[in-house]
């Protein structure tokens, strides 16, 4: 089978590595040259564990290429981002238009059209469909058109990818057949048939449930803030109960999934999303919080901040709220210096260099690196060594260290 996927980020490489593991040949779209370019060259551009040398040993034997144009193939796989509108907190198709049309020229009667993509409730049938209908094909009888959203979690994609149940939105019931069949090549979960609707829904439904239960962890905290309650002490005792887990507060919720798909749910229905909108807004307003106390631990200075991704252990710094923290900080006249190991940027500092004369330790992310820090050389460098952990990853720290976290901010009222 010839597998066309049209972007190469961090779900279409990782599908696009796996089909040419089960032995089939595989185009990777992408309108990012630099990326076509280190792709052909065996490289790839994400940290993602498992892809490398997979893709690397696809390019050698020729089974896999990068490009910036489609190619004829059996099935055409959709895996562009799909941002959200703010005016309005509509889903964005444009990227998903713009690829549907990309590969009307290469499209042949038969062939099977996928989109991994997250999309609002709908979008199949109302903007997708009608690109291939006005091209002249008859859906569920000459082009077979599914939506496939992906359901995977950063760092372990590859695993998931091949182990987890999939969801498979046809059309027609002919269509979620189809499609079922390309992902036959590798997927060893269930393939779920049902209709596009049903699968758009169920996607961002499972991100919205995620982002509720965090939202109501993230609420905890400032209650049990205002009131003088340990809240990881609550959380820890609560999640006792055999049907109660409680989430762990956070600096807010980042990604291209939790912090977007919530919304493509409240536009379609704002009358009734009450509690959608009311966790989106709760989980947005904690990089204000985590800035407020902040202010309240140091006036001023120099800050090191550990952690831009907005995952542990990854270089996804995609919508993190790591970022909108540092430039409410900057904005005040706080020095920020940077330590992300995972996430590459030439204005990033390593732990030295960041806690040199800082004021403040600020974690915003769990990466490994972090639970276990140089304590002596956070001392050395800092003429009083505070932490503030949002991550709540930190279980102890030496004497001569003031650490807080979410169990005990309500002291700095």
């Amino acid at each position: 089978m010839k597998i066309c996927i049209i972007g190469q980020g961090y779900i279409g490489l990782p599908t696009a590595a796996l089909f040419t593991k089960n032995h089939c040949e595989v185009v990777g779209v992408d309108v990012n040259k630099e990326v076509v370019e280190t792709l052909n060259q065996g490289k790839i551009h994400i940290e993602e564990p498992g892809i490398g040398e997979i893709i690397k040993k696809a390019v050698e034997k020729g089974v896999y290429s990068a490009s910036t144009t489609p190619a004829k193939a059996d099935a055409f796989i959709i895996t562009v981002p799909t941002p959200y509108v703010a005016e309005n907190y509509t889903c964005d198709l444009s990227y998903v238009i713009s690829a549907c049309e990309s590969i009307l020229p290469y499209l042949e009667k038969g062939n099977t059209v996928i989109v991994e993509s997250t999309i609002a409730p709908m979008s199949m049938d109302d903007y997708v469909k009608p690109i291939f209908e006005k091209a002249g094909y008859t859906i569920g009888k000459d082009l077979y058109l599914a939506h496939c959203p992906e359901r995977v979690l950063p760092g372990k994609i590859m695993y998931e990818l091949v182990h987890n149940d999939r969801i498979v939105g046809g059309i027609t019931p002919e269509c979620s057949i189809k499609a079922s069949e390309v992902y036959g090549q590798f997927v060893e979960g269930a393939l779920m048939k049902t209709e596009a609707k049903t699968a758009e829904l169920s996607k961002c439904m499972e991100n919205t449930f995620r982002d509720v239960n965090i939202a109501l962890a993230n609420e905890l905290a400032k209650i049990c803030t205002k009131i003088g309650v340990n809240a990881l002490d609550v959380i820890e005792m609560a999640n006792k109960h055999p049907r109660v887990n409680i989430h762990s507060p956070g600096p807010g919720v980042g990604g291209h999934c939790l912090a977007i798909d919530p919304y493509f749910i409240y536009s379609k229905a704002p009358e009734y999303a009450k509690i959608i909108k009311l966790a989106r807004d709760t989980n947005n307003s904690m990089p204000e919080f985590v800035y407020e106390n902040v202010k309240k631990i140091t006036q001023n200075g120099k800050i090191a901040v550990l952690g831009v991704a907005y995952k542990g252990n990854t270089g996804d710094d995609r919508e993190s709220p790591a970022y909108e923290i540092i430039a409410k900080l900057k904005k005040d006249n706080y020095e920020i210096n940077v330590w992300d190991p995972h996430v590459a940027n030439e204005e990033y500092v390593d732990l030295n260099k960041a806690t040199k004369d800082a004021s403040l330790v600020l974690i915003l992310c769990d990466h490994n690196e972090f639970k276990d820090l140089d304590y002596d050389l956070i001392k050395e460098n800092m003429k009083k060594a505070i932490i503030f952990d949002t991550k709540n990853i930190i279980k102890d720290v030496p004497e001569g260290i003031e650490l807080y976290n979410y169990g005990n901010l309500y002291s700095l009222n």
